[in-house]
């Protein structure tokens, strides 16, 4: 995890859409929601990461972090 987001409580959900997985990942205390996309064959924790950078990134851009 990324030290921006330590301490911070994220949901990370993986969902299977035929050749795809959505991952959305969610800040518990802004309740901010992100979701990506990536193909079903990935290793889930490349998923996984992906989905904490682009949480990161959003937080950052809200200020929020």
């Amino acid at each position: 995890m990324s030290t921006s987001l330590q301490g911070r409580e994220i949901i990370i959900e993986f969902h299977p859409i035929g050749t795809f997985v959505k991952v959305v990942a969610m800040d518990v205390a802004t309740l901010t929601e992100i979701s990506i996309q990536g193909p079903k064959n990935s290793p889930k924790q490349t998923l996984q990461t992906n989905a904490m950078k682009r949480l990161e990134y959003v937080l950052k851009k809200k200020n929020i972090i």
